[in-house]
Order: structure tokens, then sequence, then C-alpha cells
């Protein structure tokens, strides 16, 4: 699919703008879910809240970024992803350093541990 995207002519200009594929959002939604479900990729779960989503390229995003702070989260790396991710804000960028439940109350828990 990529060569014959390349040999069609590859990105296009939109106005000012040089575009990967030429298609809106929700024409961009669809293809992430048609391709999700013909992989058979399953439904996203929040491991916090339990609420199912099915896959879209804003989830996939926030998965990525997810797994990108669980490799490496010191500043450099943050400040790769916050570029990577054209996040302005640093803030935007960090708040994909959430902890689960169980590293926060183990987090905690080490806090009061008796020191000898």
């Amino acid at each position: 699919m990529l060569r014959d995207y390349i040999i069609r002519g590859g990105p296009i200009t939109q106005g000012d703008k040089k575009v990967l594929f030429g298609i809106n959002r929700s024409r961009a939604w669809q293809v992430v879910r048609d391709c999700a479900g013909r992989a058979g990729l399953p439904d996203l779960v929040n491991p916090e809240t339990g609420r199912v989503h099915g896959v879209s390229s804003h989830r996939l995003r926030d998965a990525f970024a997810v797994m990108a702070v669980k490799l490496d989260d010191s500043g450099d790396g943050l400040r790769l992803l916050q570029e990577h991710l054209g996040h302005t804000s640093f803030n935007t960028t960090a708040r994909y350093r959430k902890v689960s439940g169980g590293e926060h109350r183990d987090w905690y828990q080490r806090l009061w541990e008796e020191r000898p």
C-alpha cells in the first residue's frame, strides 16, 4: 500500500499545507477502525475505569505515548515525546506519566516503611 501511495505521488498540497493522505478526520477514523477490524484488534479497555473503547487514531496515539513513557520517563525522554507528539506545552505531555493505582499504592507504602 505504501509503495502504491508513493507511486501515485505521495503527499499532496491542500492550501498552504502539505498533507500526507489528503483525507479528513472522519475518513481517517473510518480507515483506522476498518484496519483494526481486519487485523482482529480487540476493543481497548481502560485498566483504571474498566470502560471499553473501540480502536481509534486518538487511542492509538495515546497508547503509543503511554508505552513511550513506560520505556523512558526521564526528562529527555519526555521532551522527545513532546516534540514527537507536537505538544506546545510540556504539561500536556506530562499527563502520560500517570501511574497505575497499584504503582501509586506501592509508592505510598514505601514512603511509610520504617527505616533502620
